[in-house]
């Protein structure tokens, strides 16, 4: 109860019980005083008849008396109305001041009436009678006086008592309909409100103090409860996020384990063509190994040098595909860098328009520990790329390496209209291309390289155009 009432709703109740207490003490002191003026009156109407009997009482002993009846009788019946007067001069519930002079007049006037002559004893007996007479009359006067003034207060006192209990019952109808009924009313639209699917905050500014704390706890409970569906919604959230991440993080692997089977599928044709081309690749050589003998040109014999060494190194190349089919990694020596890129350059110029140019920019002393024909034949696939992305059209291919604390670092730039968004965003994959004549396993290799070295590979498009692949070979590897 101490929760519900606040201190206002606790002023106010005792307010109206307060006036309600009035009301009450108000009927009881208007009863109390009726009462007393019913005492009052009676008080002085008992006075009035023992005057009225008295004066009867003297009225017969002065018709006995002159009828001459029994002295002793009528001496009798004087000592007791001498008496009686004695016992009316003595109280004090005489209504006018006259009343006890004219009694104490009347009873000097009938006292020692046996020394007095007949006649003489008659006129006190007729001027006593007289005196008591006038009394009377004066005394009834001022009993009618009192009651009227009696009947007066009483009606004034009834009156204000009506208009008191008028008050209180309309103060009554007033607090049952604004502290009753219209707190029942905003108590019915709370509840209400708290059927409602999605609550809100309630404003308390029109509300009875009564009902104020019940609302406070109504707006911390739809505080809560807002907050608690704010949390509900952002784990909802949180939950589809990760069911999202989920789906594409397995739609990924679905994609990379048909990507693998594809290349599952392509390794092994690719080891059975690799093993039938190398037997007629090696009559190659060997036929062009004797031709070389038989030529004497010094410019003849540096192109057939170049090609003899192409030759070499697509022999290497079958039987390096023919070992990672038996997985059988092949072995790195120590490379130098600015001579095999020459070398590369120079057999390249042959393969790209006349119209692109190459430009390369490697410290002599650089050098690396790889693979020589891996190293080389990613290099070449960079280039040839390169080349295909300018097409015809003028451009420039630079092929920088420098040194860092890490690792070697080694980047093919081309002026062509660079990388796609989607390649820049996803990465290499293989099969995808963007070129018509590309297969989509140039760059692939060239990752696979790069891993199995322990680096790793960047695309980028430089401003204002062009695409730039930067190869990281670490440490452990560099020299």
């Amino acid at each position: 109860m101490k929760i519900i009432l606040s201190r206002p709703a606790k002023l106010r109740v005792m307010a109206f019980l307060g006036l309600l207490l009035l009301a009450v003490a108000i009927l009881g002191i208007m009863i109390a005083r009726n009462f007393q003026h019913f005492d009052t009156a009676l008080s002085y109407v008992n006075y009035s008849h023992r005057i009225q009997n008295v004066s009867l009482r003297l009225q017969q002993s002065v018709i006995a008396y002159l009828a001459d009846k029994n002295p002793d009788s009528q001496a009798l019946a004087l000592s007791n109305i001498l008496t009686e007067m004695d016992e009316l001069i003595a109280d004090h519930l005489y209504l006018s001041t006259v009343t006890k002079a004219n009694l104490v007049t009347a009873r000097t006037m009938l006292t020692n009436l046996d020394k007095l002559a007949s006649a003489e004893r008659s006129g006190h007996f007729i001027k006593a009678l007289d005196i008591m007479d006038q009394t009377l009359d004066l005394e009834t006067l001022q009993r009618e006086t009192l009651l009227e003034e009696i009947n007066g207060d009483t009606q004034r006192e009834l009156y204000t008592a009506l208009l008191i209990f008028a008050i209180a019952l309309l103060g009554a109808i007033l607090f049952l309909h604004y502290r009753i009924l219209h707190p029942l009313n905003d108590l019915r639209l709370l509840l209400e409100r708290l059927a409602d699917s999605a609550p809100t905050p309630i404003s308390i500014s029109h509300l009875d103090p009564l009902l104020t704390p019940v609302f406070n706890s109504y707006n911390e409970m739809v505080a809560r409860l807002n907050e608690l569906e704010a949390v509900k919604r952002e784990y909802a959230q949180s939950l589809q996020r990760e069911v999202r991440l989920a789906t594409q993080t397995l739609l990924e692997q679905q994609s990379s384990l048909a990507r693998a089977e594809r290349l599952a599928a392509v390794g092994e044709v690719a080891a059975e063509l690799a093993h039938e081309i190398r037997n007629p690749l090696a009559g190659i050589q060997m036929a062009f190994s004797n031709l070389r003998k038989e030529i004497a040109d010094p410019a003849y014999c540096e192109r057939m040098d170049l090609i003899a060494a192409e030759l070499k190194r697509v022999a290497d190349l079958l039987s390096d595909m023919l070992k990672q089919s038996k997985h059988t990694p092949e072995a790195a020596e120590t490379v130098v860098i600015a001579s095999l890129i020459k070398d590369l350059l120079k057999l390249a110029r042959y393969q790209i328009a006349g119209s692109i140019t190459l430009v390369a920019d490697v410290p002599e002393s650089l050098s690396c520990h790889v693979s020589a024909s891996e190293l080389r034949q990613a290099l070449l696939n960079l280039l040839l790329n390169a080349a295909d992305s300018i097409g015809n059209q003028p451009g420039q291919i630079c092929i920088n390496a420098h040194s860092e604390a890490q690792g070697v670092v080694i980047s093919v730039t081309d002026s062509g209209p660079g990388f796609p968004d989607d390649m820049l965003e996803y990465g290499i994959r293989p099969f995808r291309t963007s070129r018509t004549r590309g297969t989509g396993l140039g760059l692939a290799m060239v990752q696979r390289f790069v891993k199995n070295a322990g680096g790793n590979l960047k695309l980028s498009n430089p401003a204002p155009q062009g695409a730039c692949v930067t190869l990281f070979l670490p440490t452990w590897q560099a020299r």
